[in-house]
Formats: structure tokens, sequence, C-alpha cells
């Protein structure tokens, strides 16, 4: 008989964020194994508006169930905003998975911050059933690394709350090696629940290295008065756990240079802080664009010299920024501002395509963006092409999700 999982995962199509679009894979990929129904909120997270009036709305993708939430619309800018957006997800996400029947798994994902695992805790008890908990960022480790909030009791209880999490799921998976090394530490190597590391990905066949003559690219490039440009390119989510409210501050530097362009593509709540500095200081090569169709980041990806992958100090071990993938597959240099040891300097130092300086390291950032800017051009794109072949070894879409198929058939076994 086959066996049914409730996906509780926030995100999912035609959401932009990233974790929906690895869900999404994921879950389309498993249809054929599992009864899949996924629970999700309405569409949102780069400013979509949803016309419906109904708290809980039946939707389909091929074989897959989705019970969409109608959620308040949320600012990311106000604290008050987001956690009314969350806690009436979590709320509203339980009632649904109450409603399901026959279920025999309950897949988490730990978003929003700790209630997401939580969801997963309570529908283990109540429908009987097995929970994998999914963590993509530790929190409140995450939290507590850009000091969002100066009261401890919160962090305290939060962690005992997601341990627990942890300690009454039946597997946790995380994104990175880094990560397990936390999940450890957090039960101080005692105990650790049964856990794996499998990595998140892109879809390879889709984003592929292209030439920048390529007409998609040439238009993108016409359009936003990039032609000519040496473009230095930040792709994603422009949140609080990037520290970019300072990196934006190094354009500063280079606002001089007619000849060199900084691009940030994404929507997130820094991005207001990061315009006003730009209009403040009169920098005018830098660039925002929103969230790109799906179909259409291969070609904006592909449009920049090099990409930016960044993360907030103290985020190893407790996030894995998943544009590292998109950008080694579409075969491009990356300059990492990351910590040593994290899962993504691993993977820029194991491929050997880019450069990575320590966070707050701002002088580290503008002379690592002169030493590529100076490289020769076939260095530069050999530098690239080694992420990619070195994607295309190890990191795979295939690779991660049969580990996935592995797991849900040992735990559902």
């Amino acid at each position: 008989m086959v066996k049914k999982i409730a996906f509780v995962i926030n995100y999912f199509y035609p959401d932009y964020a990233s974790t929906g679009q690895l869900l999404t894979e994921l879950c389309l990929s498993l249809q054929k194994d599992f009864n899949i129904t996924v629970i999700a909120a309405q569409p949102g997270y780069a400013g979509e508006t949803s016309i419906t009036t109904k708290l809980f709305e039946k939707d389909r993708l091929e074989n897959i169930k989705i019970v969409r939430i109608r959620l308040p619309k949320v600012d990311k800018t106000s604290k008050v905003s987001r956690i009314k957006y969350i806690f009436s997800y979590f709320v509203l996400a339980n009632l649904a998975l109450l409603r399901e029947k026959g279920i025999d798994a309950v897949y988490t994902i730990s978003q929003p911050p700790v209630l997401g695992g939580l969801i997963g805790t309570i529908g283990k008890f109540l429908k009987r059933s097995k929970h994998i908990y999914n963590i993509q960022d530790f929190n409140p480790e995450q939290a507590a690394a850009v000091s969002y909030t100066n009261k401890q009791f919160i962090f305290d209880w939060a962690k005992k709350i997601d341990k627990l999490n942890c300690r009454y799921s039946d597997c946790v998976i995380v994104v990175g090696n880094d990560m397990s090394e936390t999940l450890k530490n957090r039960f101080k190597h005692k105990n650790v629940p049964k856990h794996v590391v499998i990595n998140n990905w892109t879809n390879e066949d889709e984003i592929i290295p292209l030439d920048r003559k390529d007409d998609n690219i040439q238009g993108f490039l016409k359009e936003n008065n990039l032609e000519d440009k040496f473009i230095i390119m930040y792709s994603g989510n422009v949140g609080l756990y990037y520290d970019l409210e300072n990196i934006i501050k190094v354009t500063d530097h280079f606002k001089k240079r007619k000849d060199m362009a900084f691009v940030f593509i994404g929507e997130g709540a820094v991005k207001k802080e990061m315009q006003i500095f730009v209009e403040s200081n009169n920098v005018r090569n830098v660039y925002f664009l929103p969230y790109q169709p799906k179909e259409f980041i291969k070609y904006s990806l592909n449009a920049a010299d090099i990409h930016l992958v960044v993360n907030q100090k103290g985020i190893k071990g407790v996030s894995v920024p998943s544009k590292i993938y998109g950008v080694m597959a579409a075969g491009k240099p990356v300059l990492g501002v990351l910590e040593q040891g994290s899962e993504a300097q691993m993977l820029i130092e194991n491929s050997n395509c880019g450069v990575v300086v320590e966070p707050q390291d701002y002088k580290g950032i503008i002379n690592s963006i002169e030493e590529l800017y100076e490289l020769e051009k076939g260095k530069l794109v050999a530098l690239g092409l080694n992420g990619r072949e070195y994607l295309d070894q190890y990191l795979k879409r295939d690779i991660s999700i049969n580990k996935y198929r592995e797991v849900l058939n040992e735990i559902l076994k």
C-alpha cells in the first residue's frame, strides 16, 4: 500500500522562495513513490496577492494534493507583522493537518522558526504518524546571530522547544555537514537524534553555463542598462541574515567605475535600507531588480561576471545559502563572504570556483572584487566552470532526491 506523507512546508509552487522551489521539485520527484499532500501558504513570498476568501483552498499540481492557507499580508520590515503571519500559519497549518486522514508521516521544515518543527511534533502524536524534520536553518541560533531580540529568555525557550522537535522526530535532515555538528552540539554529543546530511540542489538541466551573447541574456542586459558592464550580482532573499545592509556600503568605493555594476535581484527586509544608502551617497552603478521568473533565472544568473554568496557572521553551522548551487550550475565565479569551515565555504574551496573572505571584512570584499576584476578573462571563466564541473560530479539533483527517497522509505517501511 502506498504510504501517505503530509508535507507542511509553508512555501510551495509557484512561490519564489528557494525552499518552496526545492520542496516543489522534491514532491514532484516523489509523487510516484508516495501519496503526497502539501499544506502551504497562498503564494506571497515576492509580494503576490491572493484573491481567495477561503481559509483553506484545495489545489493540485500533477498528482499532488495541495491545501493552501490564506494568511495575513506580511511586512518583512515589521516584527509585529512577521509574528502575526507566523502564528496565523502555525494555527491554520495545524488545523489543516488535523483534517487530513490516514497520514503515515508528517514532513516539516524549520520554517517558520521553531514552530515549523513543532507542527510535526504535534502532528506525530495526534495523527500517530512518523515525523521527518528538515532543518534548513537552525533557530533560534540564526536569530541570535543577528540579535533579533535582546530578550535571552526567548532564545532559551525557543531552543528547548526545537530540541524537543528534534528529539521526537524519527529523522532530522540537515543540509550541510557543518549543520550536523550544530545538531550534535545542541545535545552535547549525547543521545543525538537520528539525522542525515542531504545537500540542497538546483536543477542542473535547466540552469547551465550560457554565453553572454545569448539573445535572452542580451535582452536582459539591454533592458536594465547593463550592457558592457562588469557585473557583480546578488540574486536571492535580501533579508536579515546576510549583512547586506553593510555589504552595500562597499559600493561607495566603486561608484566612479562606470564599467562596473552591482546588481541585487530579489526582495526582503533590508532592501529599503540598502536603497536609501545608495540614494544618499549618489551611487549610480547599483541596480535593484525584482525576482526573476523561475524560467528566466538561468539567463539572469548567466548575465553576471561574479556572484556574491554571503552569510552574516555567526551563521556557520546554522544555515547554508542555497543560491550557491544555482551559481555553480551557471558556471559563474563566486565571491563568498562566509566563515571558514561553513558548508558553502568548503564547496568553494573544494571546487576552486571563487574566493572567500570572512563576514564583516569589508576591505577584503573590496580587494577581492578588484582581484576578480583584474583577472584575465579566460581565467575568470575557467574559475566559474570549475564550480559546474564539481556540481556535476557531486551535487546533482538526483543524488540528493534519491537520498530523500531512501530516508523516507526507511522511515516508513
